[in-house]
């Protein structure tokens, strides 16, 4: 997914909200003097993304900006599409669905027994309807091919678009701090196989 922003965008800016969106953008997506990245950090609160996404376009209305959440963050403020179409802020989202809270879930599998509280989404909410009903262009990915595709469509759409791609509910963030841990302390997955 990030690869194909990096392939398709040439000048942009990235909004991500948080969780594991947040950190897969910040390792592996190209920033330097024309692509650049807001994020609220390691202290941010789920949500953020598509509001402050909203607040660089009317900033930058010559920019193309894309926002880069999950399900659970975009559900937070997923109303402001009907913003978007009322303020014409054309931008893209690309909403990364693993129909978790992946960020908190992958904390309660490595560190907590796999108690798993309040972080399956498994809601069936429709995004493609969703956005449809709030006059919003919508694109569903379900393949790797279809990745960069989408992300031109995107490009070529004068108004905001949705591009839910759906990924693996058990993809997981590397490398990662321990609860408690010192950044030094990190570890990834290699680490991780070690220890079992």
């Amino acid at each position: 997914i990030m690869e194909g922003l990096n392939q398709v965008y040439d000048e942009v800016t990235y909004v991500t909200d948080v969780g594991q969106h947040q950190m897969w953008a910040s390792q592996y997506l190209d920033v330097n003097k024309n692509k650049k990245i807001i994020t609220s950090g390691g202290l941010g609160t789920m949500g953020f993304g598509f509001p402050a996404a909203l607040g660089a376009k009317m900033g930058h209305r010559d920019r193309d900006i894309v926002c880069i959440t999950g399900d659970g963050g975009f559900q937070m403020n997923m109303q402001e599409m009907a913003t978007a179409i009322v303020q014409q802020t054309p931008i893209t989202v690309c909403l990364l669905n693993n129909y978790y809270l992946g960020m908190v879930r992958q904390m309660q599998q490595l560190f907590y027994g796999k108690r798993y509280s309040q972080t399956v989404l498994n809601d069936k909410v429709d995004y493609i309807k969703l956005s449809e009903a709030l006059g919003v262009k919508a694109i569903r990915v379900t393949k790797k091919e279809e990745v960069e595709g989408a992300i031109k469509e995107a490009l070529s759409t004068k108004g905001p678009v949705v591009i839910e791609v759906v990924i693996e509910s058990d993809d997981k963030v590397f490398p990662m701090v321990a609860p408690g841990k010192n950044l030094e302390d990190c570890f990834d997955e290699k680490d991780l196989q070690k220890q079992q």
